[in-house]
């Protein structure tokens, strides 16, 4: 399993319903904002869309403050990831992470190396990354990462900032779960003003619960990487739907605070539950919709199994680089089902 979400292989495809925790998407839903406004994309599904994406580009510019020429549009942040990652020969990979960064460098023939989490805390080794980032191209790093949900220290981050700066690196810095840590501060758009080796990704499928859309975008104020990654896309790539949701979801202010509301209480709700469970050895600290757990005396198989048993579709983690069947992490849903989550996590240890 690469990935987390598959609600096919056991549920959809068997006729069994499942609460999907391996899927990091917010409870809340399709904004409003959208379904209130969809007669709109259905009206443009008889046109091409605007093959230069200006409406998308301005929204997208009146939502981070990036000028609009700084943004590349993709089929979902993978598209960027995937194109972005293609324009070079080798790249640093921070991990445990993102399973796609490691597979798009192998498609695309890069010599990979690997800057791996302190396992304590699972932090990133700042000294290592600046060591190791000599020998690549490229950075790629999650902030947050998955699967922890840890954030990029800046303080700490600051003499890699300036060495690749210096010396014409390009680190990508995937923020497809930032708006979760509720703080604008936390992400790199700020620095793209004074750092050319930026190239930030982010999408509008895991804040605002629209993974079917598939719409990302990266920023970089690098204007040949841009250039590289757009001469390597098909035309009219996002759709009319995307279109619409890009215009509607990103001035939706109430969904905005209420999904902040959600997540500083849920991830508080949940990480307590889980620091009562007899068999969890550790729950990492997150700033993301996800929380990442070490297992004692059972492996995430078993686990797996359980919960599956019991209507629960959880991720496990053994596949990720540099961990193993003692890790799982879960998605942090509205509070009904994550009582249910503890509950039958409760049940499964007094087996």
């Amino acid at each position: 399993m690469i990935h987390g979400g598959d609600i096919y292989t056991n549920g959809v495809l068997k006729g069994v319903e499942l609460i999907d925790f391996s899927s990091n998407i917010n409870p809340l839903g399709i904004p409003e904002s959208f379904t209130n406004n969809i007669n709109e994309a259905l009206n443009n599904c008889t046109r091409y869309p605007d093959i230069k994406y200006r409406e998308i580009l301005k929204n997208l510019s009146d939502y981070t403050g990036v000028y609009e020429e700084n943004f590349v549009l993709g089929n979902g942040a993978a598209e960027i990831i995937d194109l972005c990652i293609a324009c070079f020969k080798s790249i640093l990979i921070t991990v445990p992470s993102f399973a796609e960064y490691e597979i798009d460098g192998e498609k695309h023939g890069c010599k990979i190396e690997y800057s791996y989490l302190n396992k304590d805390h699972m932090g990133y080794d700042y000294d290592d990354i600046l060591e190791k980032i000599s020998n690549a191209e490229a950075l790629v790093i999650g902030n947050p990462n998955n699967p922890n949900g840890g954030i990029i220290n800046k303080d700490k981050f600051k003499s890699i900032l300036d060495f690749c700066e210096r010396e014409n690196k390009t680190i990508i810095i995937d923020e497809a779960f930032i708006e979760f840590v509720g703080d604008n501060e936390k992400s790199f758009v700020k620095e793209l003003e004074n750092y050319r080796c930026i190239f930030i990704i982010r999408a509008l499928t895991k804040f605002f619960g629209m993974p079917g859309i598939r719409f990302g975008y990266g920023m970089s104020r690098n204007k040949d990487l841009l250039k590289n990654i757009r001469e390597k896309q098909n035309p009219w790539n996002i759709n009319c739907f995307a279109e619409t949701a890009v215009k509607y979801v990103l001035k939706d202010k109430k969904y905005i605070e209420d999904s902040l509301l959600w997540i500083n209480t849920q991830r508080k709700f949940i990480i307590s539950g889980l620091n009562n469970i007899q068999f969890i050895d550790k729950v990492f600290g997150t700033n993301a919709n996800f929380i990442l757990v070490k297992l004692k005396n059972v492996d995430c198989n078993k686990l797996y199994d359980y919960c599956l048993e019991n209507g629960i579709l959880i991720r496990k983690c053994n596949n990720y680089k540099g961990l193993n069947e003692y890790y799982v992490r879960f998605a942090i849903k509205d509070e009904e089902k994550n009582k249910v989550l503890i509950n039958t996590l409760a049940k499964f240890s007094q087996l």
